[in-house]
């Protein structure tokens, strides 16, 4: 029987609830969350089947205790042959964890707002996935240069690497949020506007654009579940 486990990253809770979002792409599947900032318990990883490490408004190069914690939940559930999804904050959580803080560093072009990736190869959990579509991003920080076994599986025009498998294992990181509705992305990128005003030249433009949501999010964690 599935069930998922979702480690959830958020710092300001009031504009940020990936938990909530997961949830409500994972249907009936059961699900449990975790909010380490805060301290919460890792429950025994012994009663799940999925791992999903969410995005985060932390900077994974400026590290916070709680990161070790994650790493090494990471590590356990890799061990043990639980199926890993990780979205922005957790797709470079993945890369720090399995390969090392140096494949992890600051973007030198940040993504806000909607974008366009290419898938690159053939992979499962984009089966069902247009190889050109577009995806909600927020990202400062990016994964650099992963090594093997890791596996390059998408890129935009602004990181090279937006998605990436652990070689054959069900083991995949996602810069982009395709969790992240358009009311979300809204409510999240206001949010930024209100807690952290110095990013207003990224955040504006990102407001005033059109929505190119390409609705990726379902097939990709279908995909996911069935891995």
């Amino acid at each position: 029987m599935k069930r998922v486990l979702i480690l959830d990253g958020a710092v300001y809770r009031d504009i940020y609830r990936p938990a909530d979002h997961w949830r409500a792409l994972l249907g009936d599947v059961p699900a449990d969350s975790v909010h380490l900032p805060s301290g919460e318990p890792v429950p025994d990883l012994r009663r799940y089947t999925h791992l999903v490490v969410s995005g985060s408004e932390a900077s994974i190069v400026r590290p916070e205790p709680w990161y070790h914690v994650e790493a090494d939940v990471v590590r356990r559930a890799a061990n043990a042959g639980l199926r890993i999804l990780g979205s922005c904050f957790g797709h470079q959580m993945l890369a720090r964890a399995l390969s090392g803080e140096r494949h992890v560093a600051q973007a030198p072009t940040p993504e806000v707002g909607w974008i366009a990736l290419e898938v690159l190869q053939p992979d499962p959990l984009f089966a069902d996935v247009p190889p050109r579509h577009s995806v909600f991003a927020s990202h400062f920080d990016e994964v650099r240069d992963p090594p093997a076994p890791w596996r390059v599986l998408a890129r935009s025009a602004d990181c090279a690497v937006h998605a990436m498998r652990h070689g054959d294992d069900p083991i995949w990181g996602l810069q982009a949020h395709p969790e992240i509705t358009p009311s979300d992305a809204r409510i999240l990128i206001e949010g930024f506007l209100l807690h952290e005003p110095q990013l207003a030249p990224l955040m504006r433009p990102a407001l005033s654009a059109e929505p190119r949501d390409d609705g990726t999010a379902m097939p990709i964690v279908r995909s996911f579940l069935d891995a």
